[in-house]
């Protein structure tokens, strides 16, 4: 991650935030003083981060909170809401009766992945612990695999002989290349972790892409209307003090937390990693 990340130190960690407005540019009419805002706040170089109690950010790449959600659930909403959004929509160009597999769909990109396709009409099969199946069935996943119990390849092979038409991989490794072969040709597979492997790619007839999520403001208001309509479920969100951001990390580095972590910076402001 460091070596794909361009930083510099010191180093204040942390891309998105949920937060009060404090003060906006001469030129800035979207946001004024006192508006609840939520963003993805991502610069070139990776130095003054959201881990913080102020900050600031290109005024296009913020929303306003949805009114329906917590400042702690909207802290937990952009980076993974439009990660999700960007991986299925911009890269991988999910169509409504497609059928998509989402790699970690107890995750956060995985709990937006699935709301996202569900919305848009596809099919979804997401891999999960037993323990997650109730929640992203919640969410609309329509076949869940236990990957602790059983091959994600065995299983959709026997359900989808000739292959389905997207996968969102969230994992990498094995996994991401084993993803190859359960893609019909014309397939698309979109990672989070790897970049394309063009011989997979060629040997399989499918389009891979990488995706590294950018700042976008259009986006995050659609998100907005989605949770405000009440076609969209926040995620589930673990509080912690920002004194607790290294046992946050290494929560966040098991890889099994549903949902999102939020450190909690005070009582109006949250922020998240």
């Amino acid at each position: 991650f460091q070596s794909r990340v361009p930083h510099q130190f010191p180093l204040i960690l942390g891309w998105e935030a949920s937060g009060t407005v404090h003060t906006v540019g001469k030129d800035v009419t979207s946001l004024k003083k006192g508006d609840r805002v939520y963003v993805y706040c991502r610069k070139p170089t990776l130095q003054w981060g959201s881990w913080a109690e102020y900050l600031t950010f290109p005024a296009e790449h913020g929303a306003l909170v949805p009114t329906n959600l917590s400042m702690a659930q909207a802290a937990g909403v952009p980076l993974a809401g439009l990660t999700a959004w960007q991986a299925l929509f911009d890269k991988a160009n999910l169509q409504p009766g497609e059928v998509v597999l989402i790699h970690g769909g107890g995750g956060g990109v995985g709990s937006f992945g699935i709301q996202w396709a569900k919305l848009h009409g596809s099919s979804i099969i997401t891999t999960a612990s037993a323990p997650k199946f109730e929640y992203v069935k919640l969410l609309g996943a329509d076949e869940m695999i236990d990957y602790q119990k059983h091959h994600f390849v065995d299983q959709i092979r026997c359900s989808y002989p000739s292959g389905i038409d997207v996968v969102l991989d969230t994992i990498g490794g094995s996994v991401y290349r084993q993803s190859y072969e359960i893609l019909k040709p014309g397939g698309r597979i979109v990672s989070l972790r790897e970049q394309p492997d063009l011989d997979l790619s060629q040997k399989f007839k499918v389009r891979a892409e990488y995706l590294f999520v950018s700042p976008n403001g259009k986006q995050l208001q659609t998100i907005t209307k989605l949770f405000e309509l009440g076609k969209a479920k926040p995620p589930i969100v673990h509080q912690m003090p920002l004194d607790q951001a290294p046992l946050a990390i290494e929560e966040i580095k098991k890889g099994h937390t549903t949902g999102k972590v939020v450190l909690q910076v005070m009582s109006h402001q949250v922020y998240f990693r």
